[in-house]
């Protein structure tokens, strides 16, 4: 009875850290395995069209790896506060431009949102941040670049800047009848570990190397970046294996292709159930394109599930009032679809 006893909770954690932790492989493995068992050609096409996709990868994962340990290492994140600072118009500038182009871990961002509203820093510039935030980052531009093209990340780019300005000035506007004023919810704190980069930012050492305690952080960012991105896109191009296989080329033409914007409109709301995250959506985008997606629709899909997405919005919900949480979404949406509708002229000009 005592071995019973002591031994559940061991099964327990065990189970817990499998689903919390490892459930993104657990997941790639039971699709893998259902396929083995009831289509076992597809389950080796799957295997060996995720190999080789992670190959051509591969040089851009390394560069990506780079950047996020190097930031995390050299303390460059913390130059975030000082989009904060200055006139509203320009906050929401430069709030749009750090959330952009900034290598700011994702998991922060709900934190260090929390902090700056807590502060007082306007809602306008925190929406500038919040909404450019989720699209783009460096790391996300090196495999953007590398798994669809070059044009497609400096455009997705501008987006998430031009989404940022936008969103920012939208609420500075409406934030003058007095409608947007206590955002934050009852009870929510002043942002945690994410929020100390703006309570009290450390000083940026470039040459981090010198010392053990950043040597130590770059080896365990680049660690956990590498599981992070091994994991989604290799379940992403398992997933595209399938959809490229399974999924008639007509059929996504006359959904997603065209010219019209019937399927602008359409990828903007698809992209909010089922987006993955930004790593992964990046190869089930090049395959739609490839089975006859507009480009201006695979831009809209991007952006809309990337500031959208299931857990984005619920972080949302549950930091900020409701009126807050529908203007979020109601600037994402309409954001979303006009940068695909602006991709969308520019690719065919």
């Amino acid at each position: 009875m005592t071995e019973m006893t002591t031994s559940t909770p061991g099964l327990q954690s065990a189970l817990r850290y499998l689903w919390q932790d490892q459930r993104v492989w657990l997941v790639t493995a039971l699709v893998i395995g259902a396929l083995a068992i009831f289509d076992p050609v597809q389950a080796g096409n799957s295997a060996v069209f995720a190999g080789r996709a992670l190959l051509h990868t591969a040089p851009y994962l390394i560069m990506s790896i780079a950047v996020a340990a190097w930031a995390g290492a050299t303390g460059a994140d913390n130059l975030i506060a000082k989009a904060f600072t200055g006139a509203p118009l320009l906050m929401i500038l430069f709030g749009a431009l750090a959330g952009g182009l900034s290598p700011f871990c994702s998991c922060g961002v709900i934190p260090l949102i929390a902090a700056l509203l807590a502060m007082g820093v306007p809602l306008s510039a925190v929406m500038a941040f919040w909404l450019a935030s989720p699209i783009m980052d460096p790391s996300m531009f090196l495999l953007t670049a590398g798994v669809l093209d070059m044009e497609f990340a400096v455009a997705k780019t501008f987006a998430a800047i031009g989404l940022g300005v936008f969103g920012g000035f939208a609420v500075h506007l409406l934030s003058r009848t007095g409608a947007l004023s206590d955002p934050l919810r009852e009870g929510v704190g002043n942002g945690g570990c994410g929020g100390s980069k703006v309570r009290a930012p450390k000083p940026v050492i470039w040459k981090f190397w010198h010392e053990a305690e950043r040597r130590e952080k770059f080896a365990k960012t680049a660690w956990t970046t590498t599981l992070f991105l091994a994991k989604w896109l290799t379940l992403a191009f398992v997933i595209e294996s399938l959809m490229l296989a399974w999924i008639p080329a007509e059929t996504v033409t006359s959904v997603l292709g065209g010219e019209g914007l019937g399927p602008i409109a359409m990828a903007t709301l698809v992209g909010v159930p089922a987006y993955l995250n930004g790593y992964a959506a990046l190869p089930l985008v090049g395959g739609l394109i490839e089975q006859g997606m507009a480009p201006g629709a695979g831009m809209a899909f991007l952006v809309a599930g990337g500031v959208t997405s299931v857990p984005a919005a619920m972080a949302v919900w549950a930091l900020a009032r409701p009126q807050v949480f529908a203007l979020y979404i109601a600037l994402s949406l309409s954001g979303a679809f006009a940068t695909g509708l602006l991709f969308q002229l520019w690719s065919i000009t």
